[in-house]
């Protein structure tokens, strides 16, 4: 571990202990690596969207200084609990803002072959949201593997380390789920 992995896995279990001074330590810690997470989910989203990247990183810091419970593992499992809050906030904020359409009008997102989504709008962030709700219904690991890959930016090797399986097991299922998702977001039905 370097230092700076160091400091943040000790202020981590600080602030679980329930330091209320470590949450202001560790802020500076964590808070270039949180904007640029903001910063990569925001750009996914449609121009002009009206949250931006301070004020989701500072939802999610508050969100997240706020718990005592977590058996915080270190920076990445930090940050890959920080990029599931910060699509929870995205998705409550779609669903605040009452342009949900229902039915057959919703439209589909097309898939890169990196996973790349850009949600133009709240139907398209809804419509992911379903997905990976869907997909945690048939296998928790997969969604799990998407949400920390996809909207948490982690590397397959960060990811194996977060969720306790090999990077080669992380490699095979990112695979299969890519194209579980594709069928799934673009309407198109198993053969």
């Amino acid at each position: 571990m370097n230092p700076d992995e160091i400091d943040v896995a000790a202020t981590l279990s600080d602030v679980a202990d329930g330091d209320k001074d470590a949450a202001e330590r560790l802020m500076p810690l964590v808070y270039d690596r949180l904007r640029y997470l903001a910063r990569n989910m925001l750009s996914q989203e449609a121009p002009g969207h009206t949250l931006q990247p301070t004020a989701l990183v500072n939802e999610t810091y508050l969100r997240m200084a706020d718990q005592t419970r977590v058996n915080w593992r270190g920076k990445t499992h930090f940050f890959a609990i920080g990029a599931k809050m910060m699509r929870r906030i995205l998705v409550d904020h779609a669903r605040s803002r009452k342009r949900i359409k229902r039915g057959g009008e919703a439209q589909r997102i097309p898939l890169e072959d990196d996973l790349k989504v850009t949600m133009r709008n709240d139907e398209d962030v809804l419509a992911v949201e379903a997905a990976l709700t869907k997909l945690g219904e048939i296998d928790s690991r997969q969604a799990e593997i998407v949400e920390l890959r996809f909207f948490g930016g982690l590397t397959i090797e960060e990811v194996a380390e977060v969720i306790g399986v090999s990077k080669r097991t992380v490699e095979s299922e990112w695979t299969m789920v890519r194209a579980w998702l594709r069928r799934e977001l673009s309407g198109e039905t198993a053969s």
